[in-house]
C-alpha cells in the first residue's frame, strides 16, 4: 500500500511540474515599451517589425537608409529613431526610473518623462559620449566618431567617454562635461578644443531639420521610393502628405487645398514649438 502511495505521489509531481513551468515568464524578457509607428525598412533584433510590437530589454532597433521608427517606453518617454541608425534599449524600468540606451550609430530623438525618484536616471551612450537627463527633449547623432547633441527642451549633460587627446597630452574626459540648455548644441570629438567643449546656439533652420529627420507618421507606411526620405525638408513634406492619406486624413488635406492660399496651414507632426524651435508648416 505504501508503495502504491509513493508511485502515485511521483506521478502527481510529474503532472504538476510542467504547469508550474508554464506560469513562469518565457525567456525572462522584461518589457520596455512598444513600436508606435515606423517607416520600413526597420527591424527589431534583425526581424521584421510592425506597429504595436513590444520592445524588451536589450532589444536592438535598426533602420535602413529609408527607414524610421517611433517607440513609446512604458514611462511615457518617446524614442524617434532616424534612418541609417542602430539603437539598443539596454534597460528601461518605469518603476525605478532607470533607463539605459546605446546609440551605435545614426540619430535618435528622446522625449523624456521627468525623473522624480531618488536615484532615477536616463542615459544615452554613444561610442564616445554619454548623455544624461532629468526630463527633457533632445536629439543625438553619432557619425564618424563625432557625437552631436541638440537640446530642444530642458537641460542635457554631455560627458565624453574615455580619454580624449589634447595638445598637452591625455586628459580625463570627466573633466569636460558640458551642460546644454534649451536651444543649445555641442559636438564631441576625439580632440578637446583648447577652451574645452563648449555649448553653442542651434541655428533655427538646423533645429527644424533635425526634427524633420526623426519624424515618423502614425501607423505602418509602405517602403518609400528611391531617395524619397533623404532630403529632410522638401522630401519630408512629401512623406507627411503621403502618410496622412494612408491613415485617412485626405479629407482634411482636401479642405486645405480647397481654400487655396487662404486655407489653414498644418504644423509638422511631432514638432513641439518652443522659444528656440519654430515648427515647419506644410506646403
Amino acid at each position: 500500500m505504501n508503495s502504491f502511495k509513493r508511485v502515485t505521489a511521483i506521478l502527481v509531481c510529474f503532472m504538476i511540474s510542467p504547469l508550474a513551468a508554464l506560469c513562469e515568464p518565457q525567456g525572462g524578457a522584461q518589457r520596455a515599451g512598444q513600436i508606435d509607428a515606423l517607416i520600413p525598412a526597420a527591424t527589431r533584433n534583425a526581424q521584421t517589425v510592425k506597429a504595436k510590437d513590444e520592445i524588451d530589454w536589450n532589444d536592438l532597433l535598426k533602420t535602413a537608409h529609408n527607414g524610421r521608427v517611433r517607440a513609446g517606453l512604458t514611462d511615457g518617454s518617446i524614442l524617434s529613431v532616424g534612418s541609417d541608425s542602430e539603437l539598443r534599449v539596454v534597460q528601461h524600468d518605469a518603476t525605478s526610473q532607470q533607463t539605459s540606451l546605446e546609440l551605435d550609430y545614426g540619430k535618435v530623438r528622446n522625449q523624456v518623462t521627468n525623473i522624480t525618484k531618488s536615484g532615477g536616471k536616463y542615459e544615452l551612450k554613444t561610442p564616445n559620449a554619454v548623455i544624461g537627463v532629468i526630463g527633457t527633449d533632445f536629439v543625438t547623432l553619432y557619425k564618424s566618431n563625432r557625437t552631436t547633441v541638440w537640446c530642444l527642451k530642458g537641460h542635457v549633460r554631455v560627458t565624453p567617454l574615455g580619454k580624449v587627446a589634447k595638445s598637452s597630452g591625455q586628459q580625463s574626459s570627466t573633466d569636460n562635461t558640458v551642460t546644454l540648455a534649451e536651444g543649445q548644441m555641442v559636438v564631441i570629438t576625439s580632440v578637446i578644443p583648447s577652451a574645452g567643449f563648449q555649448p553653442t546656439s542651434t541655428p533655427p533652420d538646423e533645429a527644424q531639420t533635425i526634427l524633420l529627420s526623426t519624424d515618423v507618421p502614425d501607423g505602418n507606411l509602405p517602403p518609400p521610393g528611391d531617395n524619397k526620405y533623404v532630403n529632410p525638408t522638401h522630401a519630408m513634406r512629401t512623406l507627411l502628405v503621403g502618410g496622412a492619406i494612408a491613415v485617412g486624413l485626405g479629407v482634411g488635406l482636401g479642405l486645405g487645398a480647397g481654400h487655396g492660399s487662404g486655407g489653414g496651414v498644418g504644423v509638422t507632426q511631432g514638432c513641439r514649438p518652443s522659444s528656440s524651435v519654430n515648427c515647419p508648416t506644410g506646403p
